[in-house]
């Protein structure tokens, strides 16, 4: 197996996936980085290498993570940045984050829950075969502050709020099992604050112009963290600061 460190970045073509990428090169620390969207961007980084899959189910998930594993690439970083908090559903629905109990249909939940979810729960599943090894890898899933059951203190957004703790719970569930079968691998669920992108616009207005951060300063604060996470402690709930967040 190829032992020069390579990095992952899922759900590449959103705001934040696009600064990952950027930190991951400058950082240099890496001998490649791949990245995984539904197309190409309009500006590819010639030094990136995008793998494409136009549909995210667990088919084309599978698929991918084989493809790769084939290679005998060995990932030290891979983070997932799928997921939506607004959005339209498969029937054109608008998906808005609910404010009260009346809000909730059925088309939404499951929505917030195959992005929220499901989908990084296959990724989670597949990736495996790619991380598992001698070295230290970290995977990282971007969470959420308001997933944390215990500091629900404001409620609402309860599609948004139970599928990113449903998605901590999967996290939490399959670090004991990969103590027992991948003692290398480290997970990692990431709040990033509220960061200037498509994903949060609708709700920019009541942040403080201080709490409002730009996706490359979201990426740099995760990937400062990294060196100081280690597998036989994880799965770690950190915020933007490094802070711990209760799950």
């Amino acid at each position: 197996m190829n032992n020069k460190p390579q990095a992952l970045v899922i759900g590449a073509s959103g705001g934040i996936g696009e600064a990952f990428i950027n930190e991951l090169l400058n950082g240099g620390q890496y001998s490649q980085v791949h990245a995984v969207s539904r197309s190409v961007p309009k500006q590819p980084i010639e030094s990136v290498k995008y793998h494409i899959i136009n549909e995210q189910n667990e088919q084309n998930i599978q698929a991918c993570c084989q493809e790769l594993a084939q290679t005998q690439i060995a990932f030290s970083t891979v983070i997932c940045c799928i997921g939506t908090l607004h959005d339209k559903n498969q029937t054109g629905r608008a998906i808005q984050p609910e404010k009260r109990l009346e809000d909730i249909n059925a088309a939404q939940l499951q929505h917030y829950f195959h992005v929220n979810t499901i989908l990084p729960a296959l990724w989670l599943k597949a990736l495996e075969p790619i991380v598992k090894g001698q070295h230290l890898a970290k995977v990282v899933f971007l969470s959420a502050r308001v997933g944390s059951i215990s500091d629900n203190q404001l409620g609402g957004w309860y599609g948004y709020r139970a599928s990113k703790a449903a998605l901590n719970m999967l996290l939490k569930t399959a670090q004991i099992e990969l103590q027992r079968r991948a003692k290398n691998v480290c997970l990692v669920s990431y709040h990033p604050g509220t960061v200037d992108t498509a994903l949060s616009k609708p709700f920019q207005n009541n942040v403080r112009p201080e709490k409002l951060f730009t996706a490359q300063f979201t990426a740099q604060q995760l990937l400062s963290q990294l060196d100081d996470l280690h597998a036989q402690n994880g799965p770690y709930y950190l915020d933007w600061q490094g802070k711990t967040i209760p799950w």
